[in-house]
């Protein structure tokens, strides 16, 4: 089977074209415009802005991606659906139910966060092109295994927008365990950076500074993390560095970065952990934009060894951590194959949309 994807969820405009042939995924075509440098000047994105963005880009794209202009050789349209930013949204639904009803093509509705998890079934197709040694890949701490998650499989999901923990019990089987009381951390990083000086998206500014600094420089808090539950909470730990930087103007980027970071971190690895007691995976996943951070990756992979070397660990290649079409592709391939097609008469964006 063979999709024409679209991803709009945000402000990266993104058409791929995706198949699946007896298990295999194939990225034949995955071409994203960022607007990054636009909303930079704003210190996040205006929804708006991203929504004229989007329409500005989108046909060009499904130009690029090569297409025919009938939709030969496509048997499924696949877009997010939600969650995201409403008028980003309904511009590449727009389209897909345009597309669908003009090519005669079932529709799929993939949620945003899905196509994020499924980006690391993605990454050992990108792994196998990749001019690299099997032993090379292997050797780089950073680097996802070259093989696919089993189920039960334990998902955490931390994006700008989202931080979650999800149980995947089998493709399409989603239990929510535990998510963000307020803000999410991809969402404290650019908030922290903005406190800092530092461009929008702050999160690989965060990260780069925190490589030169000293983590145990600055002690901030760890939000909930002995909760007993399996919710997070990120607003205070902002407002914490806020604080520290009125009273310590002279205090080093670099060293606040470092006890950001390691806070986040701290938090992040010990409520999975904690999952992982109650729920017994088998695989562990980490996902969204904030999986691209260097230092989360190997703290993550190396506790959860510590705890039970048999579960594997499985993070996206990080070409797919940001918001990708090729992801949503992914995702809607599976829901395809179980038959989950959806009206393009009646679809609407749901900014809101829940994956369970």
């Amino acid at each position: 089977m063979r999709v024409l994807a679209i991803e709009t969820s945000c402000d990266e405009t993104s058409i791929a074209v995706v198949s699946l042939t007896d298990g295999v995924f194939t990225i034949e075509k995955n071409i994203t415009s960022s607007q990054a440098k636009i909303h930079a000047q704003y210190g996040g994105v205006v929804p708006e802005v991203a929504a004229r963005e989007h329409a500005a880009w989108i046909i060009p794209l499904l130009q690029e991606v090569g297409v025919a202009h009938d939709g030969a050789g496509i048997d499924a349209i696949a877009v997010t659906a939600g969650p995201g930013l409403v008028p980003a949204l309904r511009v590449g639904v727009e389209l897909g139910k345009t597309l669908a009803w003009a090519w005669k093509k079932p529709l799929v509705a993939v949620n945003h966060l899905e196509g994020h998890i499924y980006s690391v079934w993605l990454s050992h197709v990108i792994a196998s092109e990749a001019k690299q040694s099997s032993e090379e890949i292997a050797s780089s701490p950073a680097a996802p295994r070259n093989d696919t998650p089993r189920f039960p499989a334990l998902s955490l999901l931390v994006s700008g927008g989202h931080t979650e923990l999800i149980l995947m019990r089998d493709h399409g089987q989603y239990e929510l365990l535990g998510m963000t009381r307020d803000d999410a951390a991809g969402e404290a990083f650019d908030k922290v950076a903005k406190l800092m000086g530092l461009e929008y998206p702050g999160g690989p500014k965060i990260g780069k500074a925190a490589r030169e600094g000293d983590a145990s420089a600055i002690n901030f808090p760890r939000p909930m993390i002995d909760s007993g539950d399996l919710d997070f909470s990120f607003a205070g730990l902002k407002t914490a560095v806020r604080v520290y930087l009125q009273a310590h103007p002279e205090a080093s980027a670099e060293n606040v970065s470092a006890g950001f970071l390691q806070a986040v971190v701290d938090v992040l690895v010990k409520k999975t952990l904690t999952a992982v007691e109650k729920t017994r995976p088998v695989s562990v996943i980490l996902s969204g934009g904030v999986s691209a951070d260097r230092h989360l990756r190997e703290t993550l992979k190396a506790r959860l060894f510590e705890i039970d070397p048999s579960i594997t660990f499985h993070a996206p290649d990080l070409s797919l951590t940001g918001d990708n079409a090729a992801m949503i592709g992914a995702a809607g391939l599976m829901k395809a194959a179980r038959g989950e097609f959806v009206d393009p008469l009646t679809l609407k964006a749901d900014p809101n949309m829940r994956l369970a």
